[in-house]
Parts: C-alpha cells; structure tokens; sequence
C-alpha cells in the first residue's frame, strides 16, 4: 500500500538538483550560455547554407555532412534553453512530459552523430578506394537510402527505449542530473527494469560494435589505400579529410564515455559530473562546424565568398 501511495502522490513537475551557483556565478554562467549557444546556431546555420547554396557542395559527401549541424541544431536547442532559463530564473523544477521530450531528443542527437559519422566514413572508404565506382555506388537513390537508414534506425530505437521507459511506475520526482536523459529517469522508478537495462546495454554495445567496427575498418582501408597512391596531393588530402572525420568521431566517443562512467562511480563530485553531462552536449555542436569549417578547404573557400557575398554586395 505505501508503494501505491507514493506512485499517486508523485508529482507532475520532476525537480532538478541544478548548479548550486550564487546569483552572481549563475548571470555569468547564464552569459556564457547565450553566447555559446549564439556560436552554435551561427556556425552550424552558416555550413548549412554555405553547402545548400553552392551547387558545388552537392556531393554525396556534403550532402552527408549536412546532417550534422541539423543534428547539433537538435541537441543543443535540446539543451541549451533548458539551462539557460535555469540559470536566469534558478528554476529547478521541469514538468515530466517536456523532461520525457528533452530525453528523447537529446538520445537522438547522441546516436545520431555517431550514425552520421559512419556514414560519412563509408562515404570516403567508397570515394578513396573504389573512386572508379563511386558516382554509381554513391547514387542519389543509394545516399537517399543510407539517409533514411540513419534517421528511422535511430528513431526507431529511441522510440522503443522510452516506450519501455514510459511503461514503468514513478515513485521518485528528484532528478541528480543537470538535464533529462535515460538514466536519470529510470532512477525514479520503482519497478523491475531488468528489461530496460537490458535493452539499454543491446543497443549501447550494438551501435558501439557497428559505428566503431565499420569506422576502423574503413579508415584502415583509407589509410593503406592511400599508402599504395603515388600522388602526394591525391594522399595528402584523403589524409586531412579523413583526420577530420576521426578528431570529431574521437572527441564524441570519449565526452560519451566520461559521461557513462561518471553514472557508475558513486563517489565522484556532483559538480564533476555534471560538468562532464554538459559538456558532452555542448562541445561537438560548438566545434564540429569550426573543425570542417577551418579542415575542409571547399567549404571554408565557398563558405568565405558566400560571407563576403552577403556581407559586401548588400
């Protein structure tokens, strides 16, 4: 009977443990904020113009990378206003039904990158090794199809992981997390969740296995391919393009695995841990469109003359 009371008596609105900042420290943190996020939704606005724009871009391969600052658009608009009205307001309570749409999308986003990078790796492993056969592989249809497979896989996904989540009784309404995700969710529930944790750990090891797998084998592949090419200019820039891809597959993999390590130790500072949760969704949004925006020569050429276009002309 007391389990069924407390399931009745939790509330609607979750409560957030927050950042336990002074007003002072919160107005700056809230600065910082504003201004990080303003980047983000400049720079990633500015690639995906620069490549829908310019004719030029509309190769498989761009086409690909537009995924990404839609992708970071997504996560960060997730996330950033969430903060910022906490910040601002020192609110710290978030109804569950928005807490539940911040933890669906954020889960997008996170497998979303790691999709689209294997994608993008698959793209190069194509142009550098098979480039006699990439126009007929890389057709519209078949980017079309690889697209598609990357959204609705993810989608599909995310939808059965908080379907299973919804399933389960409430008797907690306190969240240690600075934002909504999975794990902090279920730490509210008072059911079996071996089905969940199940599930959760399936597809946590089979996107890791599949990303990670097709990736090494991929850019392994690139990298004897480029080897074997006499052309120092064809080789180089395989290289830098592939360097590209691995820094922001590198530095996404390893903000992911501070972040779930900082779930298992229970002995780490709260304000580590959430340093880590936020900083896992604020760095590749913020760096990704600078690193191909400064590493890719084509969008950073067309990217300046569409700057100067607009800028200078109007």
């Amino acid at each position: 009977m007391s389990s069924a009371g407390n399931i009745d008596n939790v509330s609607s609105d979750l409560s957030l443990q927050g950042f336990d900042l002074s007003p002072e420290k919160a107005f700056v943190a809230f600065v910082f904020a504003a201004l990080n996020y303003i980047i983000i939704l400049f720079c990633n606005s500015f690639l995906l113009f620069t490549v829908i724009t310019n004719k030029g871009l509309h190769e498989p391969m761009y086409i690909l990378l537009l995924n990404l600052p839609i992708n970071d658009l997504i996560g960060s608009t997730c996330l950033f206003p969430h903060i910022m009205r906490e910040l601002l307001f020192d609110t710290k309570t978030i109804p569950f039904s928005i807490c539940i749409t911040q933890a669906f999308f954020i889960h997008v986003y996170a497998v979303a990158t790691v999709f689209i990078l294997t994608a993008m790796a698959y793209d190069r492993y194509v142009a550098i090794c098979q480039p006699m056969r990439y126009t007929t592989i890389m057709s519209k249809l078949h980017l079309t199809k690889i697209i598609s497979l990357v959204w609705l896989s993810n989608l599909t996904l995310m939808a059965i992981l908080f379907i299973l989540l919804l399933r389960l009784p409430r008797c907690r309404s306190y969240l240690t997390h600075p934002y909504c995700d999975n794990p902090s969710l279920l730490q509210l529930v008072c059911a079996d969740m071996t089905i969940n944790n199940i599930y959760g750990l399936l597809i946590t090891a089979l996107c890791q296995v599949l990303t990670v797998g097709l990736i090494l084998y991929t850019y392994l592949r690139i990298l004897i391919a480029c080897f074997h090419n006499k052309s120092s200019d064809t080789r180089s820039k395989a290289l830098q393009t592939c360097g590209t891809h691995l820094i922001i597959f590198v530095l996404f993999e390893c903000l992911g695995l501070f972040t779930i390590i900082s779930y298992r130790i229970k002995d780490i500072s709260p304000h580590l841990r959430k340093f880590i949760a936020v900083g896992a969704m604020i760095l590749p949004p913020t760096m990704n469109p600078i690193i191909y925006g400064l590493r890719t020569k084509e969008i950073r050429v067309k990217g300046i003359k569409f700057f100067q276009r607009k800028v200078f002309t109007s």
